[in-house]
């Protein structure tokens, strides 16, 4: 009798489909500023958190990243409020791509 290894695959990417759907432009501007807002806190907090531990650290990159969301936050709420002038519902497809880091 012939035993067989079970060869047992670690998954290394998982999909997650955060927001689906048509929204009125208030729903979206509400989905898509909170999540922005969210992003920026998160940041903000590892910034002070570095801070704490270092008064003299380089936050640059955290700077610049905080700098980069808030201008999709503006490019984002110009897009809503355009399309709230012309009476448009907006769809959201918004999926989490998760990779296991090399």
């Amino acid at each position: 009798m012939e035993t067989k290894e079970l060869v047992k695959t670690e998954k290394t990417k998982q999909k997650i489909q955060l927001i689906k759907g048509g929204f009125t432009p208030s729903e979206a501007s509400d989905v898509i500023i909170s999540l922005i807002d969210e992003k920026i806190k998160f940041h903000k907090i590892q910034r002070l958190q570095l801070w704490e531990g270092n008064h003299k650290c380089e936050t640059n990159q955290l700077d610049g990243r905080i700098k980069e969301l808030k201008e999709e936050k503006r490019i984002a709420t110009e897009f809503i409020e355009n399309n709230r002038s012309h009476g448009r519902k907006l769809n959201i497809n918004g999926i989490l791509e998760i990779t296991v880091a090399d």
